[in-house]
């Protein structure tokens, strides 16, 4: 089982060239090749992917491992790590992220498709064993298919977990305890960026975003005034 779109996080040109090289004859997609952890992470919100390559020495503050890190706060994506380097002490930072897979430089495309064919595959058992709907009188049902879960805050498409980011999730979690009422822009952004430091637009990029991935998701704007979900259950007017 192999992925269908991978990012590749690599700052040599040689090893960028060789990866694309591999992927083209996999017939695997590269959807983004960037060389720090900056660019990757602008990237990721516009450009989807199955899959990150990483090394661990890029450019910029942040090596790979510093990246990855970040990355895994907000996206549940296997990142497989390659590096020249596997002393005890980088493998040790490695391990602590729970990686799907690491491949020492020197690399050969068998290393490559061996190394995404296992951490993916092992990637999607995970998400399957995770995805089982637990019995639980908590569930709030959204649509005929949508039902979200206030204690473990986890939501549901046809009996199958989504992955949420944690602001995506506070967002559902607001509007479901809220749900076919307006909860004010104030509320929200107050809830959700307690530091204060938000721009004027991130609110509506992440009512967009969710609105991206469930495109069924029935999240209403009220302009100057809020947003609201409309749910199956428990509808009363406004």
């Amino acid at each position: 089982m192999l992925p269908s779109r991978v990012m590749l996080v690599e700052d040599e040109p040689i090893s960028q060239n060789l990866v694309r090289t591999i992927l083209e004859g996999l017939e695997i997609e590269l959807v983004g090749c960037y060389d720090n952890a900056h660019d990757i992470r602008e990237a990721l919100p516009h450009h989807p992917c199955d899959l990150i390559l990483m090394d661990i020495n890029i450019k910029g503050p942040e090596d790979g491992i510093q990246c990855a890190r970040s990355l895994l706060e907000h996206y549940d994506i296997p990142i497989i790590f390659i590096s020249a380097y596997n002393d005890s002490e980088t493998l040790a930072e490695v391990m602590e992220l729970s990686p799907y897979g690491f491949i020492t430089k020197p690399f050969s495309a068998k290393d490559i498709e061996v190394a995404m064919g296992i951490g993916f595959k092992r990637f999607c058992v995970d998400q399957a064993a995770a995805s089982e709907v637990p019995p639980s009188p908590t569930r709030i049902a959204i649509t005929d298919t949508l039902l979200f879960d206030t204690e473990t805050h986890m939501l549901y498409d046809q009996q199958a977990w989504v992955h949420l980011n944690k602001k995506q999730t506070k967002l559902i979690e607001m509007l479901v305890a809220s749900r076919n009422r307006v909860v004010a822009y104030e509320t929200l952004i107050q809830t959700i960026w307690p530091d204060g430091q938000v721009a004027s637009s991130s609110l509506r990029t992440l009512v967009y975003s969710l609105r991206h991935l469930l495109p069924g998701l029935p999240i209403e704007s009220h302009s100057k005034m809020g947003y609201l979900l409309r749910t199956v259950s428990d509808s009363e007017p406004l």
